[in-house]
């Protein structure tokens, strides 16, 4: 588990990142949404669905809503894998 105190400073890391949006923590959560995806099956999923998020995913989601480009970054690489899991399990039409 990676310390809270990463996400503190997410900000300030994206503000260094270059011009071409390469967001290393972001990539780093994307990797791990990805996997908890990937890893689980679909029962997991519908169950992980009415759960309540952990600190840690509500500071990224409030990043996310908070920079549209970080957003964008973050949606374009979870969006395939995600997307197709969902789509396996009946939780996408």
């Amino acid at each position: 588990m990676k310390p809270l105190y990463l996400y503190a400073l997410l900000p300030a890391l994206l503000v260094a990142g270059t011009a071409r949006a390469d967001y290393p923590m972001v990539n780093i959560a994307a990797d791990k949404v990805i996997a908890k995806y990937q890893n689980a099956t679909c029962e997991q999923l519908w169950q992980q669905k009415s759960m309540p998020k952990t600190d840690e995913e509500q500071n990224m989601i409030q990043i996310l809503r908070d920079d549209p480009q970080i957003r964008a970054v973050f949606i374009n690489k979870i969006a395939a894998p995600v997307a197709n899991k969902l789509f396996e399990c009946g939780l996408l039409p």
